[in-house]
């Protein structure tokens, strides 16, 4: 039962945090964004991956230490490269909205993250799954291609400012979306990591938190050294000193939480739905 029901639970669940997320980037005011950032990707590239792994991996470092360079330097390069595209989504979302940011971002992210993988499988197109697999993609790029579309038409209506602003945040949301496919390919490519992970004695399930702990570190230097920068350049420490501030902080916290929360159940139900492919 576990290797039938749970894999698809875990990846509809993980889907519930994913779509709620960014619910916080709507409560930043009254810091800056640099500065509601860095909170943000502190908890979620760092802290929370780190407690959670260790958690339910106690040798974390030394199974990291044992795994491959090339599994550990391929998965913190994608993930460094996943970060300008979370960076790009959150600057998109100003010009285009929430909304629209996600439509566009989510899709084409989850398109091209499930084609990379894919190809880089041996005899993928011989699988019994590669058929269903691609009929999911151009599904979900049907789907980028109409929240696109609703994008162009609200711009008809706009005012020509307005809409200079709207074609600029299509652009960054579509580069955003596919810069963002990199964290699973990065996710994939670290795989030995969790082999590594199983074989100190870490459940299965388990063992894709080692991965992501490797590839978010890659994704938090990025992260935080553009937040840095723009604290530097912008001169906006004194941000985190704003008055009324709170709600903002348990914001970045919270959609940090449950952006980690998305990945980690996902990886844990991408690990045991490896089990269905034959």
């Amino acid at each position: 039962m576990e290797f039938t029901f749970l894999p698809l639970a875990l990846i509809l669940f993980a889907s519930v945090f994913q779509g709620t997320f960014g619910l916080g980037m709507k409560f930043m005011a009254p810091l800056k964004w640099e500065a509601w950032w860095i909170v943000h990707a502190t908890v979620a590239m760092l802290v929370f991956p780190l407690a959670w792994a260790l958690i339910v991996s106690p040798d974390l470092f030394a199974i990291i230490l044992s795994a491959p360079p090339r599994a550990l330097l391929i998965g913190m390069l994608f993930g460094f490269l996943w970060g300008i595209g979370g960076i790009m989504f959150g600057k998109s979302i100003p010009y285009i909205g929430i909304s629209l940011t996600y439509g566009i971002v989510m899709g084409t992210c989850s398109a091209v993250g499930s084609i990379i993988p894919l190809l880089q499988i041996e005899n993928a197109t011989d699988m019994a799954a590669f058929p269903w697999i691609i009929a999911g993609v151009g599904i979900m790029l049907v789907g980028v291609a109409i929240t696109a579309y609703a994008g162009i038409l609200k711009d008809r209506m706009q005012e020509e400012k307005v809409k200079r602003n709207l074609k600029l945040g299509l652009t960054i949301a579509l580069v955003s979306g596919v810069l963002s496919a990199l964290l699973n390919v990065g996710f994939f490519n670290a795989q030995p990591v969790a082999e590594v992970a199983q074989e100190h004695g870490v459940v299965v399930r388990n063992s894709s938190l080692s991965a992501w702990v490797v590839v978010l570190f890659g994704a938090y230097i990025m992260n935080a050294g553009y937040s840095l920068i723009l604290l530097v350049r912008n001169k906006s420490w004194s941000s985190f000193r704003t008055p009324a501030s709170g709600k903002a902080y348990l914001w970045s916290v919270v959609a940090g939480l449950c952006w980690f929360g998305a990945l980690g159940v996902y990886g844990q139900g991408a690990t045991l739905m490896g089990k269905w492919v034959p």
